[in-house]
């Protein structure tokens, strides 16, 4: 599913942190180092961050010695980019359409919310 596979993206990018790592590494590779010093984060902390965002697929390490460097997947970038102009367009792409007995599964599940929450 395209939907789910690029799920992977935005669930790295739900933290501020890794959002601005991604920034740093828009401008070139870094050492783990560097972005460590950018940040008030233990070097744990750092690497769970790292982790997350080489998971998804949009960083890569690259292993130096006792240090590793980041770098941006740039098509991984391009792939995101085009997923979100495709999902937020009207482009001449097939529109997903509920049958009847979704769309009262999802009325009932926000009203439920709304009961939930008085």
């Amino acid at each position: 599913n395209d939907h789910a596979e690029h799920a992977l993206f935005f669930k790295a990018l739900s933290d501020p942190n890794r959002i601005m790592i991604v920034d740093m590494l828009s401008c070139g590779e870094l050492c783990a180092c560097t972005i460590l010093e950018a940040f008030s984060l233990s070097q744990p902390t750092l690497s769970h961050h790292m982790k997350i965002l080489c998971r998804s697929g949009l960083v890569v390490p690259r292993r130096d010695g006792r240090w590793t460097h980041y770098s941006l997947n740039r098509e991984k970038i391009s792939e995101l980019i085009s997923f979100i102009d495709k999902i937020s367009t009207d482009s001449g792409k097939e529109c997903i359409h509920l049958d009847d007995s979704a769309a009262m599964q999802i009325n009932d599940h926000k009203n439920q919310k709304k009961t939930a929450g008085m």
